[in-house]
């Protein structure tokens, strides 16, 4: 067994424990917290083009909108504050803002902090919410590098009240 074998092996044992970990917290988190949508947003994210996607409330006009995705080699996690929930006008559309921060935990270990502005449209006869968003990042932990080509569409399931 060389070197290379047994510095792989554990690394990803703990990687799988760290991605079993995030899905429990998550599962706890909805479940003892008021989550408010769950669903997939398709786009670019910390690992991959896809992730679990979920809402929750901090206060009538702010959440939490936390992502989950895997791909790369490893799993990304995003948690972002959205300081501004506002509706737009009368209609069932809301746009938002807001910053936080995102990691990858895989081969590399990422990290860096991460804005995102957006609007979303939730279906009255249906509790379904749909969202396209921009999130520009700036990684600062392995390397240093800013993009903004993180645009994304969410598809949610709304829970309780879609008012």
């Amino acid at each position: 067994m060389n070197y290379q074998t047994i510095k792989t092996k554990p690394l990803k044992k703990i990687t799988m424990k760290k991605v079993l970990i995030a899905l429990a917290l998550i599962a706890g988190t909805i479940s003892f917290t008021n989550a408010q949508e769950l669903g997939v947003r398709f786009g670019n994210l910390s690992a991959g083009n896809v992730a679990i996607d979920g809402i929750f409330s901090t206060g009538q006009f702010s959440r939490i909108h936390a992502d989950v995705s895997f791909g790369g080699g490893g799993v990304g996690i995003d948690a972002i504050w959205d300081f501004l929930y506002r509706p737009l006008g009368d209609e069932a559309f809301n746009w938002y803002a807001g910053a936080g921060v995102f990691t990858f935990i895989g081969d590399n270990f990422d990290l860096g902090i991460i804005g995102e502005i957006g609007l979303e449209y939730r279906f009255k006869a249906v509790p379904i919410a749909l969202g396209l968003d921009w999130r520009p990042y700036l990684k600062i932990i392995d390397e240093t590098k800013f993009g903004a080509d993180g645009f994304g569409l969410n598809v949610r399931w709304v829970f309780g009240s879609t008012n």
